[in-house]
């Protein structure tokens, strides 16, 4: 969430971020503020009160102490309603309270200036190109390469659980495993700690992220027992330091984690979801960063690169996307994708979204550090895909592929493979 200190200097940057990012409803900036000065003006009006009840119980000492007992009374009767009207107030300052935590869930993070403004896609920026996009016509989109060869099955997943969720056989599940461990060395190797995290998380950590009120259709529940299933391993690993003070000497702290991810919506649309291209069940490598304030923007740009060179290293062409203000999301403020070509299907595929959401997701999660002062300062978060595996699996089926329908494996997953050719 974001400080309501700045939301009251600049409400007009918060209204505005708001409608460039789609949403409309920005009175709500104007209920949060009314609402917070009615808080303040009621925390002013107790500590008054209690001042007062404070000097009175003074008072019935020094009263009781000369034998004055018949005035100490009735200051003690007069106390006594004093204590009454502070307990109403407060329990209206907890509701007020409430009420403001309550329309802060609601308002989205304010983009970076460096983010263009646009409503869809079609206004994102691209940012950078690499490799030659195959555009052979005998090139076979992954899912005929896969389901020929009995490598995919949809129909089985489909009748052991449902659609978007397929078995993996043979060697495209040793592909899966082999990149799995290829990016979990690969990050090791440029500091990235890794852990792994628990598959489900409850409400608090979903709020933690940003998942609750934004993203709750998306989720799968478990109501029995009051947890999600993640829809990221994002959500578990960012939260593991939530309610915490980090000595600054631990800072940045980076971690890594290979997860499976679930998401409701995630077969309901798009242009194509064949294949792989869109699942509710898939797995993902996700790379997350804890970094002091003055240095997420830089952190964010190395870790676009970081996910860029997995792609390279893997021989696929991509480009990287800056986002548009409305195909950012609710909780970032700066947003970049990582999309891979497809040359079965002669299209770009989102494979890696790399992004900085500053204090906001930290704010939530009360995750702190202490300054240079000594004063406990909020964190800035960053995560990225690094990298999510079905599209990457299907691209690299179709610009490995060869006219005799024959598969290479990338060099630098053959060690993990054992083989060069699927």
């Amino acid at each position: 969430m974001l400080d309501i200190a700045f939301i009251r200097e600049h409400a007009d940057v918060v209204k505005e971020g708001m409608k460039n990012k789609g949403e409309e409803a920005v009175e709500v900036v104007d209920e949060l503020l009314e609402a917070d000065k009615n808080w303040r003006s009621l925390v002013k009006s107790v500590d008054d009160l209690r001042n007062e009840s404070n000097t009175k119980a003074k008072e019935i000492g020094q009263l009781m102490g000369s034998g004055r007992k018949e005035e100490a009374r009735e200051i003690i009767e007069y106390t006594s309603k004093l204590k009454e009207k502070i307990k109403r107030k407060e329990e209206d300052l907890n509701r007020l309270r409430d009420k403001c935590d309550e329309l802060l869930l609601q308002i989205p993070n304010v983009p970076h200036k460096s983010v263009p403004v646009g409503a869809t896609e079609e206004d994102n920026e691209i940012y950078k190109t690499w490799g030659d996009p195959a555009e052979e016509a005998w090139r076979s989109p992954h899912w005929e390469l896969a389901e020929d060869s009995g490598w995919v099955d949809f129909e089985r997943g489909a009748k052991v659980t449902g659609a978007g969720f397929p078995f993996y056989i043979g060697p495209i599940a040793r592909l899966q495993r082999a990149l799995i461990n290829y990016f979990l060395d690969k990050a090791a190797e440029q500091g990235f700690i890794e852990i792994q995290p628990p598959f489900f998380v409850n409400e608090d950590s979903a709020r933690g992220t940003g998942q609750i009120p934004d993203k709750e259709d998306m989720m799968y529940e478990i109501p029995r027992d009051e947890f999600f299933l993640i829809p990221t391993a994002e959500v578990p690993v960012t939260n593991f330091h939530r309610d915490e003070i980090i000595p600054k000497d631990k800072l940045p702290i980076y971690y890594v984690a290979y997860t499976p991810c679930w998401r409701r919506e995630a077969g309901s649309y798009g242009k194509d979801v064949r294949g792989l291209n869109r699942l509710h069940q898939f797995d993902k490598v996700e790379l997350v960063k804890i970094v002091q304030p003055e240095n997420s923007y830089d952190e964010l740009e190395t870790l676009r690169e970081y996910a860029e060179s997995l792609l390279e290293e893997l021989g696929l062409p991509y480009r990287t996307l800056l986002m548009c203000t409305g195909d950012m999301g609710f909780t970032q403020s700066k947003k970049y994708d990582l999309e891979v070509w497809s040359p079965g299907q002669q299209r770009w595929l989102e494979v890696s979204s790399c992004s900085n959401f500053v204090d906001y997701q930290a704010r939530r999660m009360q995750l702190r550090f202490r300054n240079e002062q000594g004063n406990t300062q909020i964190l800035h978060t960053l995560n990225g895909s690094g990298l999510a595996l079905p599209r990457v699996v299907s691209a690299i089926l179709e610009t490995y592929q060869d006219q005799d329908g024959n598969i290479r494996v990338p060099e630098v997953l053959q060690p993990h493979m054992g083989a060069k050719m699927i």
